[in-house]
C-alpha cells in the first residue's frame, strides 16, 4: 500500500512510453533461471520509505505466472504479504496447479535473503489466468464510475505538503491527481469517511494493461488518512479481480473503508477506464499501527 504524504503528479511526458517499452515493464521484467524459477532486481524506484510497494510486487509475481501458465491474463490473484520487501535481488518460484481450456491456476512466491544469507519468503500468491480478449461483451451492472472532478481541478505537487523523507520514489513514476474532497487529511481536517479517489496513470504516459492494474489498486494514499490516522498501514492480504483490458487513457480509482476494528481495516477499490468500464476490483486487509 502507498505510504506517503501528498503524492506528486507528473506533467505530460514529451514522448509517451508504450506497453512493453516503459520503466514499469523494465522494472517488472524477470530472468528465467530454471523451470518455474525467475530472478529479478526489485527496483528502488517503486518504494515508500525504503519498502517496496505491494502493488509493484504483485505485478512482478503476476508477470512470472503469465510466463509459467498457458494463459497470459490475470483474472483473479490473491496475495499474502509475509515480510516487507526491500530493493535488490529476489527470486520468484512458480508452480502450475491446474491448466484448463479457459482458465489456468498457479501459485508463486517471492524470496529474498536476510543479512545472514537465509532465504526469507516475502509474498505468496494464488492466481487464475485466462484470456481477457475471449470474454463476452455483455455487461449487466449497477456499478457506476466515481464522481471525480476534472484533472485540472484535482491536486498535484504544487499543493502538496513536504514529502516524508525517503518516500517520494514511487510518486515520481505516477500520474496521481487526488479528488480534493478526499484530501482533508492533507489539510489537517480528515473527513472521517474513509474514502480516497484519484485519477491514475504512469508518469511516462504508458497506457494501462492488466499488470499495471495490479499496481493501480495499491497506489493511492491509505483511507486511514481520512479516518484521522497517520503512519504506515502495511498490507496483510490483497485480492484483485481483473474484469477487462483497459482502454487507453487515465484511470479513475475509488477506494473505501467501512470498518476499522482491532487494529485492522479493509479497503475496497474500483478501477474505471476512459470508456467508463469497471476494469478491476480489489479488497485488501491492512494493519493500522495506531
Amino acid at each position: 500500500m502507498y505510504r506517503s504524504a501528498m503524492p506528486e503528479a507528473a506533467s505530460a511526458p514529451a514522448v509517451r512510453a508504450t506497453i512493453g517499452d516503459s520503466e514499469f515493464d523494465r522494472d517488472t521484467a524477470l530472468t528465467p533461471r530454471g523451470p518455474g524459477v525467475y530472478a529479478i532486481d526489485l527496483s528502488a524506484g517503486w518504494t515508500i520509505i525504503n519498502t517496496v510497494n505491494g502493488g509493484y510486487l504483485l505485478a512482478v509475481l503476476g508477470r512470472a505466472l503469465a510466463d509459467a501458465l498457458p494463459h497470459g491474463d490475470p483474472f483473479t490473484i490473491s496475495a499474502h504479504y509475509l515480510t516487507a520487501s526491500e530493493p535488490g535481488p529476489a527470486v520468484v518460484r512458480t508452480d502450475v496447479v491446474r491448466t484448463g481450456r479457459t482458465l489456468s491456476t498457479g501459485q508463486a512466491s517471492l524470496f529474498q535473503y536476510d543479512d545472514e544469507g537465509r532465504e526469507v519468503e516475502r509474498i505468496r500468491v494464488l492466481a487464475s489466468y485466462g484470456d481477457l480478449d475471449q470474454l463476452p461483451d455483455d455487461v449487466r451492472t449497477s456499478a457506476k464510475p466515481p464522481a471525480i472532478p476534472p484533472l485540472d481541478q484535482c491536486f498535484g505537487p504544487a499543493d502538496s505538503p513536504a514529502p516524508v523523507p525517503g518516500s517520494s520514489a514511487i510518486t515520481d513514476r505516477l500520474m496521481l491527481k487526488l479528488d480534493p474532497s478526499t484530501l482533508g487529511w492533507a489539510l489537517g481536517s480528515p473527513s472521517g469517511r474513509g474514502e480516497m479517489r484519484a485519477w491514475f496513470g504512469l508518469a511516462d504516459g504508458r497506457d494501462a494493461d492488466p499488470f499495471s492494474l495490479l499496481l493501480a489498486v495499491d497506489a493511492l494514499p491509505p483511507t486511514a488518512f481520512e479516518l484521522g490516522l497517520s503512519g504506515w498501514v502495511p498490507t496483510v492480504e490483497l485480492t484483485v479481480h481483473i474484469r477487462c483490458r483497459p482502454a487507453p487513457g487515465p484511470l479513475r480509482i475509488s477506494i473505501t473503508t467501512r470498518n476499522l476494528a482491532g487494529g485492522f481495516l479493509e479497503e475496497d477499490a474500483e478501477v474505471w477506464d476512459s470508456a467508463d468500464r469497471l476494469v478491476a476490483q480489489s479488497r485488501q486487509l491492512a494493519r493500522v499501527r495506531l
